[in-house]
Order: structure tokens, then sequence, then C-alpha cells
């Protein structure tokens, strides 16, 4: 579909968020498609994860954006889906690759939603690719639980804080879950979910540095819960770390389902975005060094320096090989 005002801030680029949720409608459409090809129980498939993903290049306004989905792994209860991103300004027709992802599903029943079925099996053209995405979920499951086991840290206020220190940028936001944002399932799509975790994401950003600032990349995004129509969720989101020409921000969603519902506050999804700061010539600009000033910000300032690290030096592995072949 064509970018349109709406779809993007200020300066033209068309919001990450916005790309993630077309991302995630695809995904969602190919894999309740696969799961309900055979006779069974009818299901709707419900995103798990989203691998990281890197936003190659900006979209803008009037460019026109083609997602395309595919399969490429099933095991007894999870679908893998790659989708790619393309943009086309449809005045030269000149066309790029401005998104790739991986995501999970797992189909659960309409008839109970705490029910997960079968998938049914997808034929590989060669073995090693059956082994291949077996690793991947393998490597997937593993993380999972690991993020969800280091999920319980809180944002709180802070009074008066400097410019530049986490307090400074940190931002919430709180949104009523309506029938719009949900599946037919009646828990919320998992690219609404991760639409408000990057306009926080991007609140954060835009306070830190005062520019114009875009999506750079998206972490491992984990649903650990489904989130039910009526809940009020709160997207909290903080800076953990800055490079020279870049920010990471921590982002987490906390679910409270007051409607005809017990259940205390929930730790929902989480994920890392890195954001940077752009020009008005969109030229990368340099970001202003965070403030740490208590021990756990300067822990978690290491800890996305160690992210920043592994992921620089893969991706100089990958160009270094691209580079040989």
């Amino acid at each position: 579909r064509i970018m349109r005002p709406d779809d993007a801030n200020v300066a033209g680029n068309v919001h990450g968020g916005t790309i993630l949720k077309m991302i995630e409608e695809a995904g969602a459409i190919i894999s309740t498609r696969h799961c309900n090809s055979q006779a069974g129980e009818p299901c709707v498939a419900a995103l798990a994860r989203v691998e990281r993903t890197d936003f190659l290049s900006p979209v803008c306004i009037g460019e026109v954006a083609n997602v395309s989905a595919e399969i490429t792994y099933t095991s007894r209860h999870s679908v893998e889906v790659q989708v790619n991103v393309m943009s086309e300004n449809i005045l030269t027709g000149a066309k790029k690759v401005t998104n790739k992802a991986t995501l999970w599903y797992v189909p659960l029943s309409l008839k109970n939603v705490n029910k997960v079925l079968e998938v049914p099996p997808i034929q590989y053209t060669r073995k090693e690719q059956e082994d291949e995405g077996k690793k991947r979920y393998e490597e997937q499951k593993l993380d999972r639980l690991e993020t969800k086991q280091r999920n319980g840290d809180l944002i709180f206020p802070v009074i008066n804080p400097e410019p530049h220190t986490v307090g400074y940028s940190q931002s919430s936001l709180i949104h009523l879950v309506g029938p719009s944002d949900c599946t037919l399932l009646g828990f919320v799509h998992g690219g609404v979910t991760m639409k408000l975790m990057d306009e926080v994401a991007g609140i954060v950003a835009a306070r830190h540095c005062k520019t114009n600032i875009v999506t750079a990349s998206v972490d491992a995004i984990n649903f650990h819960e489904k989130i039910k129509k009526g809940s009020v969720i709160t997207i909290s989101g903080r800076m953990t770390f800055t490079s020279n020409k870049s920010m990471e921000i921590e982002v987490f969603v906390d679910a409270d389902p007051f409607v005809d519902e017990p259940r205390e506050r929930y730790r929902a999804v989480s994920a890392f975005f890195t954001y940077v700061s752009l020009s008005k010539e969109g030229k990368p600009l340099p970001v202003p060094q965070l403030l740490t000033e208590t021990e756990d910000e300067k822990r978690r300032f290491e800890e996305g320096k160690g992210r920043y690290l592994q992921t620089k030096a893969k991706r100089q592995a990958q160009m270094q090989q691209a580079a040989r072949q």
C-alpha cells in the first residue's frame, strides 16, 4: 500500500512501527491460512516472537510498500515466517529492500483460546532446510525462556531529571485495548502492540537528542503472554545505551486485565529498539552520550554495549563473507 502522511514523522520518514505492523499482518495471514489448510479445528495464528529485524533503508511518504511472506519452517506447534518489505518510488520506478524479518506464530483454537493446535507440516526441497529451521527453532525457544526470566524491571518517574539522563527521556503510554486492536479470539494483534512500542521508543529517542530520529533495528520481540480485549496496557521505554551514532531503548508492555478478570498486572511483551539521529538532509548525526547515575543504569549500559559490539562484529563478518563471495 501507499505510505500516507499519518504513517510518517514530521520529516516524512515512515514510522518503524507502521512497517512492523504491516509485517505482522502479512505473517498472521499466511500462518493462519496454513494452519487451517487441513481438516480440523479452526484456528487463528498468534504471534509469539519476532527475531531481530534491521531497517535497511527509510521509507518515505508517497512510496509504495510491498510486503511478501513465506513459511520456511514448521514444528509441531509453531510456524516460522520470513517476511520481506520492498519500497517503490512510483514516480521513478526505483525499488529497494527496506526490511527482512523472521516471525514465529502458534495456532490457537477458536473454540478454546488456551489450546494450541498442531501445525500441518510443510514440504522441504532439501533436508538441510529442515535441519537449519529446527536449529533456529531451538535457539529462539531458549532465548524466549531466558528473556522471560529477567523481565521484572519497572520504570518509575524521576523528579527534575537532568538532560541526557535515563530519567530525562524515559516515557510511558497507556492504552485501553478495544475491539479494533484484537484478533478474532479477542486478543491484541502483535502488530498493534509493536506499533505502540515503536511510538514510545521514538519519543524516548527524540527526547534524548532533540532531532529527527528513525528506527534502525529491533532486537528480538518476545510475546510472553496474550493481552485480552478490555485490558489496559502500559508501554514503557527507557534509554539503556548510546554509541556515537545510535541509541538503544528498552521497551516493555505490562497488562492490567481489569474487565471481568481478577488477575494482577503482568509483563506481556519486551524488546530493545535501536534508533539513529538524522539531520534535515537525512545524514547521521552524533548522539549525546547517555549519563548513567545508578548502579542499575550503569549495568544496563554495559549490557547494551555488549549487544552493540556483538551486532557490530556480526555485521562486519557478514560483509567480509559477502566480499569473498
